[in-house]
């Protein structure tokens, strides 16, 4: 998410880890250190010591429409580059997984198969 290295990952992806290893498209692989998680909504920050890391950029989901297309990109059970498509199926969902009294849900819901990796 910058070019200074903070990298967002899932949740489970790290749960359990002690040493967290990132490679980059390159194939360069850097030691990643764990700086926050929330098991809550799986997701997780690590930042590895690199510069100039071209980040994705950011879109806007206020922009996405019900019925547009989406992908997801991951690499479930240690297979590489592995893509998905789905449609969005809702905006706004809320799922009551955040406890705090101040908690925000505000999901969007796609029928994209997304796997454990």
């Amino acid at each position: 998410v910058s070019s200074d290295g903070y990298i967002v990952t899932n949740y489970h992806v790290i749960e359990g880890g002690q040493r967290f290893e990132v490679t980059l498209p390159n194939k360069r692989t850097l030691t990643g250190k764990l700086i926050g998680h929330d098991p809550g909504t799986d997701l997780a920050l690590l930042k590895v010591n690199a510069e100039n890391l071209a980040p994705l950029a950011f879109g806007n989901s206020d922009l996405a429409q019900v019925g547009e297309w989406v992908l997801a990109v991951g690499n479930p059970f240690d297979l590489n580059s592995t893509i998905t498509a789905g449609i969005i199926s809702a905006k706004a969902r809320n799922i009551d997984i955040l406890d705090d009294y101040y908690s925000v849900e505000s999901f969007i819901q796609t029928d994209a198969v997304v796997n454990p990796g």
